[in-house]
């Protein structure tokens, strides 16, 4: 397992789009440094930098950049059958993705998150969206790899469900908020370091089996569904 690890780190920083992850983090931590320098009040910048781009774009866009990426080209490519042809289980396949996707997605997303914390309220405020933001990058990395495996387009419907189902029903359908990642985080956020900056609108309980079930159903999914797959690259 750790071999494909390793594999799969040196071609993602080996790509281009590895680019793409640094200028969302980049300017989540400039714009919170900004607003602390010329010492605007972190409530009315607060919400909208933390929420509206950390949680909101900074981390799952990051999460569906890494978790379509470790494996999705590789079913594009073919390569998916070198792979398959080795004696692994499928099992240590995915749980080696999945493991760098989410530690890569954690770093890039949690450490902008931090730094905006500690600027907006104190060290305490950024570990607890560090540590949110890692409990989200694991659903989300969970999620989106197992979309690379169920359809051609994961980083669309990828995409569909950060911008729509997240974005716009999650904020004006109360039904909706029970299946969304950003909700799950803002209330473990909210949790650990209560303030009035993170409207937490999902119960504590609700965002930790949620979070659970869509890392652990996700990953359970992907080994199951690459399993599947037959010696062509394509599933039985």
């Amino acid at each position: 397992m750790s071999t494909v690890a390793y594999i799969t780190a040196r071609g993602l920083f080996g790509r281009r789009r590895v680019l793409l992850l640094l200028p969302l983090p980049l300017l989540l931590a400039g714009l919170a440094l900004l607003c602390h320098a010329y010492g605007v009040d972190p409530n009315q910048w607060g919400q909208a930098v933390i929420v509206g781009l950390g949680f909101a774009v900074v981390l799952p866009v990051t999460s569906l950049i890494v978790g379509t990426g470790v494996l999705g080209s590789e079913v594009d490519d073919g390569t998916i059958i070198h792979i398959l042809t080795k004696p692994l289980p499928r099992r240590d396949i995915i749980l080696a993705k999945l493991l760098v996707a989410a530690g890569v997605s954690a770093v890039v997303s949690a450490v902008p998150l931090f730094v905006t914390g500690v600027l907006a309220d104190n060290v305490h405020f950024g570990l607890a969206l560090a540590v949110a933001a890692v409990v989200g990058a694991v659903a989300y990395s969970a999620l989106f790899l197992l979309l690379s495996l169920l359809t051609r387009r994961p980083v669309l419907l990828g995409l569909v469900y950060i911008l729509v189902w997240e974005g716009l029903l999650g904020r004006f359908v109360s039904g909706t908020r029970v299946l969304s990642i950003e909700q799950y985080v803002i209330a473990i956020a909210d949790k650990i370091a209560p303030t009035d900056i993170l409207p937490g609108k999902v119960n504590l309980t609700v965002a930790i089996v949620m979070s659970a079930i869509f890392a652990i159903g996700g990953t359970i999914y992907a080994i199951n569904r690459l399993g599947s797959f037959s010696m062509a690259g394509e599933t039985s």
